[in-house]
């Protein structure tokens, strides 16, 4: 192995170690993860195989492992699904084997009415395990003559599961519960970023006249490719508000009294509505240059008038050219764009620990903001650009500069009345 090889591999060791470090890094919950599922898999083997010396021991360790889960109230709620899931499985299995035999007819049965329980809502992700469980029970059953000992392995798998989900539900409850209160945090950061990015990306390149096709197109595409990036922060908006239900850990306690997922919640829902009227910016540009090659196309179907078309088209170029009407208010709008930018910026580094200082200075990059659509609005009126041409982008960029501004006006009052009016002790947040 070359000295380089050995360095980057050695760096990237030393990388993951100061991941272990820092207390909410993914590797650090990665470990603690496996270690904890180790942990609930060997004390459900030991009280099953060792203590109890069950004839399926492997039920509750593995049972164990599925109830260490991302939060405490998860562990809860999917081990009481769980737990009926194998229960209504062990059910069926018992009823139709007891009474009509272990042959095939009967394993027809019991697949088709396991698998008809398993839709119900009630069990949600755990519904699968009812035909599982139904399919063990079956295998169990048939390897025992005697109805007692059937009904006695029957009842087993049933008890194996309930010490399994027991344990895994203990190791995950009092050895380092999850707190995942940040993850609401890093999804308005995420997006945020996304903004501050394109828009960074977009404001010099408009400050310099007309984009090209290219150009416009690549904006629109990085627009519309942020549905992921949407369910993503949603998804860790909700994590953080469950992670602190049912928590029993001190500090889980004090982030009910100080965290208002409120406030987060409304400001992410902000977020996503100003990505739509991003979106629909680079849309309005690109089409621009859309509607000039549909345009050009049709000119060239019609071949006795080209040369006519071609000649007023210059005319009207030279009235009208971009250096004249379009480059002053795509000028205007990139400082515009810019002042979204500053704004986002302070977003993507929220910080509950900071949101008094930080919210002041969204307050200020609001007014900003609010005085540079101004000046876009402004610059319209005076160049005496059509706002209803449907063929002209003007409209939609300034109704979408509106919205934004109003957006990010609304996102600096709700995070200012968070930091202002914390929730008081006591109350439920989470």
């Amino acid at each position: 192995m070359s000295d380089t090889a050995t360095r980057e591999k050695w760096e990237r060791v030393a990388e993951w170690g100061r991941q272990l470090r820092r207390p909410e890094s993914s590797a650090r919950r990665s470990l603690l993860l496996v270690l904890k599922s180790a942990l609930a898999a060997t004390l459900s083997w030991l009280v099953s195989y060792e203590l109890m010396n069950a004839t399926s021991p492997a039920f509750a360790p593995f049972s164990a492992v599925l109830m260490v889960q991302v939060t405490v109230y998860q562990s809860v709620v999917q081990s009481l699904r769980y737990v009926g899931a194998v229960a209504a499985g062990v059910a069926v299995q018992a009823v139709l084997g007891l009474s009509a035999g272990p042959d095939l007819v009967t394993f027809a049965l019991v697949a088709l009415v396991a698998l008809v329980i398993s839709r119900w809502r009630v069990l949600g992700a755990q519904g699968s395990q009812v035909a599982t469980a139904a399919f063990f029970a079956f295998a169990t059953y048939t390897g025992v003559s005697d109805n007692i000992d059937q009904v006695k392995e029957l009842g087993q798998i049933v008890l194996l599961v309930l010490i399994g989900s027991a344990v895994g539900v203990g190791v995950n409850v009092l050895i380092a519960p999850p707190l995942r209160y940040r993850s609401a945090e890093w999804g308005i950061r995420a997006l945020a970023q996304e903004i501050h990015d394109l828009l960074d990306a977009m404001a010099p390149e408009l400050g310099e006249g007309t984009p090209d096709a290219d150009t416009t197109q690549g904006w629109r595409n990085r627009a519309d490719r942020t549905d992921t990036l949407i369910s993503q922060s949603r998804e860790g908006l909700r994590t953080a508000r469950e992670s602190l239900r049912l928590n029993p850990r001190p500090w889980a306690r004090r982030r009910r009294r100080t965290i208002t997922f409120e406030a987060y919640d409304r400001t992410m829902e902000a977020l996503v509505r100003m990505i739509s009227q991003v979106a629909a910016i680079t849309r309005s540009l690109d089409q621009q240059h859309q509607d000039e090659e549909q345009d050009q196309d049709e000119e060239q179907d019609q071949d006795q008038e080209r040369e006519r078309e071609q000649e007023r088209e210059e005319e009207r170029e030279e009235e009208s050219s971009p250096d004249r009407d379009y480059a002053p208010f795509l000028r205007a709008y990139a400082t515009f764009l810019s002042s979204v930018v500053d704004f986002t910026e302070v977003l993507a580094t929220l910080d509950e620990d900071h949101l008094r200082d930080q919210a002041g200075r969204l307050g200020e990059a609001a007014d900003s903001l609010e005085r540079c659509r101004g000046e876009v609005v402004r610059t319209t009126e005076e160049r005496g650009l059509s706002l209803t041409d449907p063929t002209e982008p003007y409209g939609v960029l300034v109704v979408e500069a509106t919205r934004l501004s109003e957006e990010c006006r609304y996102t600096a009052q709700v995070l200012a009345r968070s930091a202002e009016n914390p929730p008081p002790s006591g109350s439920r947040t989470a």
